[in-house]
């Protein structure tokens, strides 16, 4: 993904997604992979689950959907108007097993086993000790539960991001193109990463998704609602026309309909003790 300020600048960051939080969800990818996360865990009605990063609830609204009434869901967010979409989706659903708080997910304390599932999609790689947070999650587990990280891979947005990044650099080559996300973009580096924390071994699946672009103008909501958005508007107002310009026209010429991503997800078990 786009880079995004130093993950221990937290007002940064809360700063960057609250101004995308008018188009941030309403983009299709945040669903999809939420949603393909969720499945995977096969949750049963009655579970407890932990969203950490929830964001507008992208996994953590199907995930109070699989569980039930009988179940219960809290997500976590940094950013106040991310949280505050996600509950009011949540009402609007009637989904009453969803709670949502706005909270730094680093000072978040539970008794061991607090829960069946905790899970972090697109979240991970902006915490400053990912083991140290890994192994307090992994605490928060209950026998027989599990803990999942979804992360980007290598392609992410191709080629629309590329374009972008193209065009804004012939404005201001000076621009960091280092993402976050680069921590754990591949099964290596989650799998390091599981072991660092003294984590069961995760299962890793990759997951490839195809995001349908109907026209140039259609990419542009990608960028306002990711942290692309800084980026751009981070340019003069004369730039930020010729970047949209330049990106439109290479779209259309390249007759770009879609744009192709692919994700990580690693899922560790906790396996019940002996007799359980």
């Amino acid at each position: 993904m786009a880079p995004v300020p130093a993950m221990s600048d937290k007002a940064k960051v809360m700063a960057t997604y609250s101004a995308a939080a008018d188009h941030f969800d309403g983009l299709p990818f945040w669903h999809e992979f939420g949603g393909r996360t969720v499945r995977r865990l096969q949750l049963p009605a009655g579970a407890r689950v932990l969203d950490l990063c929830c964001g507008t609830g992208a996994s953590a609204l199907p995930a109070a959907r699989a569980v039930g009434p009988s179940g219960s869901v809290l997500g976590v967010d940094l950013t106040p108007a991310l949280v505050a979409q996600a509950a009011a989706t949540a009402r609007a659903a009637g989904l009453d097993q969803a709670r949502f708080e706005v909270g730094d997910v680093e000072t978040l304390t539970f008794a061991p086993a607090s829960f069946d599932a905790v899970l972090s999609v697109f979240g991970w790689f902006f915490l400053a000790d990912m083991a140290l947070m890994l192994r307090r999650a992994w605490d928060w587990v209950a026998p027989g539960g599990q803990l999942a990280l979804t992360v980007w891979s290598g392609e992410t947005l191709a080629p629309g991001e590329a374009i972008f990044w193209a065009a804004v650099e012939r404005e201001d080559a000076t621009l960091d193109h280092i993402s976050p996300a680069d921590r754990l973009s591949t099964s290596a580096a989650l799998t390091t990463l599981f072991a660092d924390a003294g984590v069961a071994a995760p299962a890793i699946t990759v997951e490839h998704w195809r995001m349908p672009l109907a026209s140039p103008a259609a990419f542009w909501p990608v960028i306002l609602g990711t942290s692309n958005r800084g980026v751009l508007e981070s340019l003069p107002p004369a730039a930020q026309a010729r970047v949209r310009a330049s990106v439109d026209a290479e779209l259309e010429r390249r007759g770009v309909t879609g744009l192709d991503m692919t994700a990580l997800v690693a899922v560790a078990r906790r396996d019940p003790p002996p007799g359980w």
